[in-house]
């Protein structure tokens, strides 16, 4: 059996080139951030810069020495799951909602919803900054929680809007004619049928979440501090730590990029969701 090549035209060796360029550029600021975070000081402002130099542990040592890591981390990681269950138990009852019940303002309350993710959000930095300050709950974790959680939660219930919408409702009528109550159908039909897009939703919030930075330098200390905290702390009016600064920045993406390598594939299937038909 004779084994024929691939043929590869000139738009495909474009379309590749053009992809890889723009992958790379794409990659290069964090590529030459964790280089920079293995040099000294000296060599992260070296003129022209250094690709050859003989790596060194130290920004990593003095960061952990200076600020307790594990705290800063810790902080993301619970702002980040903590804002996402919450989300996901206030836009998954929402979407059902709106998805099998819809009515004459459902499109417009999701097109309301959508709009305020274009509000920048220094725009509400006031109200919320003195909310907290009255309610007491500066420089706490609680605060970063619902703040994270209102500020995903339209992403959330567009997302689980699109993602029910693509279940025939026919199959939720018939286990209701077989005499299921609301609960046993959203725990045994809904939910098996749905627990991609919940996964793929969960997963993209808890990225965003993990990566706020405006409201934890806003309303934290060091106290709820997330891993923005720990970055900011080696810019200075003396100037930035460059090889510091990419240590930090280094040890604050690494847990995040890392697990949003293992689950490519859900994050991809969530943003799609709805898209073709």
């Amino acid at each position: 059996m004779r084994h024929h090549r691939p043929t590869y035209t000139p738009a495909m060796i474009l379309r590749t080139l053009v992809a890889w360029s723009v992958t790379l550029f794409l990659f290069f600021p964090l590529g030459w951030m964790a280089l920079t975070a293995f040099k000294t000081e000296l060599q992260a402002i070296a003129v022209p810069p250094l690709v050859l130099f003989e790596p060194t542990l130290e920004n990593f040592t003095i960061v952990q020495e200076r600020s307790d890591y594990m705290h800063y981390a810790l902080n993301s990681l619970i702002t980040s799951v903590g804002s996402t269950i919450l989300g996901l138990a206030i836009a998954a009852p929402a979407a059902y909602a709106m998805a099998f019940y819809p009515s004459k303002a459902t499109k417009d309350v999701l097109m309301w919803m959508l709009s305020t993710k274009m509000m920048p959000a220094v725009g509400a930095l006031m109200p919320i900054y003195v909310l907290a300050q009255s309610s007491n709950m500066l420089d706490s974790l609680t605060a970063l929680v619902i703040i994270f959680t209102l500020a995903n939660l339209p992403i959330m219930v567009w997302m689980l809007y699109a993602g029910f919408k693509d279940i025939p409702k026919e199959i939720l009528d018939a286990a209701r004619m077989d005499g299921a109550t609301l609960w046993q159908e959203a725990r045994m039909v809904l939910l098996p049928l749905a627990i991609g897009t919940i996964a793929s939703t969960g997963l993209l919030c808890l990225v965003l979440s993990w990566n706020e930075a405006f409201w934890s330098l806003t309303l934290t200390a060091a106290k709820a501090g997330t891993l923005a905290a720990l970055i900011a702390q080696y810019s200075s009016p003396e100037g930035l730590f460059w090889a510091k600064l990419s240590a930090a920045s280094l040890m604050a993406i690494a847990p995040i990029v890392v697990f949003g390598w293992f689950s490519q594939k859900q994050l991809v299937q969530g943003l799609t969701f709805g898209a073709v038909k």
